[in-house]
């Protein structure tokens, strides 16, 4: 009986080394054939950050066009501004690049598309979105075009400034020239009335300015109020000499950051067509990219590829350890920031 135990504890630990050592050759086998696959095949030093995807043209139809054949990149600019989980200027910077490497290398892309549909967001995204755009076009010699299907509010006016036509749907909204920071609240008499006493440690004047637990001294806003000041010099310089229609001095002094429907939009100069379509826009696009539409073009998007590895890796509680409770309640992550949004949303 001894003999027999043995034997099958033997005839175990056998076959259980014969299968580590037969995962270990395929694991082998598996990084030699990479590594051998990627010595040969060519790869960029950089990946690329984007996924491309065929989209509809003009005439509503999505075809893959030749490798040769033009295209058109449309990007995009949807909800808060400044947002990653909606757009931000590192989201779009990755998408411009990418546009010059890989299946659109050889300059392929010859124009923009904006398709937006947002009520605004952080200011420093949406003059950083601006301005990769007009570098962009500058560069490479493209136009830019803007579509507005929905609302076209604030940051979003300052991204369409980069445009070279705008066009919209009937049921858009367009306008909200102005700059807002907060809601801010102050709750030092409520903390008052409970008893409660707050403290915060700071060096330098003002460093706790607008301190919601104690009251609000008059004037400490002052600076905030001078960068709001500049912020807006700059969104109406830029707006206005993107959108010559558009009266400065009616803009400031009238206009102001209302918003209106799409065809008083184009009646005051705030975009160029109303009543329109993606195809309209896209046509005329077409037109300025100087692209034969009875010849084969491609319209394309590039899409954020997700690290779903790293996205476990960091989130998981089963990996971090930590669970968090949280409520969202759709609103803008961006209320502690400058920004160019419209409120009523």
């Amino acid at each position: 009986m001894e003999v027999e135990r043995e034997s099958i504890f033997v005839s175990a630990i056998r076959s259980f080394a014969r299968m580590f050592f037969a995962v270990c050759g395929l694991f082998l086998a598996f990084i030699i054939v990479s590594v051998v696959y990627g010595s040969l095949a060519p790869s960029p030093l950089i990946p690329e950050k984007t996924s491309l995807v065929v989209i509809s043209d003009a005439e509503g139809v999505r075809e893959v066009a030749p490798i040769s054949a033009p295209a058109i990149l449309q990007i995009n600019v949807n909800g808060v501004i400044g947002d990653p989980r909606f757009i931000d200027s590192a989201i779009v910077n990755d998408i411009l690049l990418d546009s010059r490497t890989g299946l659109l290398k050889n300059n392929r892309v010859k124009g923009i598309l904006l398709c937006l549909n947002t009520p605004g967001g952080a200011a420093t995204d949406s003059d950083d979105i601006y301005r990769m755009l007009m570098a962009y076009k500058a560069r490479y010699k493209v136009p830019v075009f803007a579509y507005v299907d929905g609302m076209c509010a604030s940051g979003g006016m300052y991204i369409a400034s980069a445009a070279d036509q705008v066009y919209a749907s009937p049921s858009s909204s367009i306008g909200s020239v102005g700059v807002i920071m907060g809601p801010l609240f102050n709750v030092s008499d409520a903390l008052t009335r409970w008893g409660i006493q707050a403290r915060t440690l700071t060096q330098g004047i003002d460093k706790d300015m607008l301190n919601p637990t104690r009251p609000w001294k008059e004037g400490e806003d002052a600076s905030l109020q001078a960068v709001m000041a500049a912020l807006y010099v700059r969104f109406t310089d830029i707006v206005t000499a993107a959108r010559p229609r558009l009266d400065k001095t009616k803009l400031i002094n009238e206009y102001g950051a209302q918003i209106f429907d799409s065809a008083k939009a184009q009646e005051l100069g705030y975009i160029d067509y109303a009543d329109s379509n993606r195809s309209d826009a896209l046509k005329g696009l077409l037109a300025a990219a100087q692209i034969n539409e009875s010849h084969p073009y491609q319209v394309v998007e590039l899409e954020m590829r997700k690290n779903l590895l790293a996205e476990f890796m960091t989130k998981s509680p089963l990996i971090s350890g930590q669970v968090v409770h949280s409520l969202d309640l759709g609103m803008p992550q961006i209320r502690d920031r400058f920004a160019y949004l419209y409120q009523e949303y």
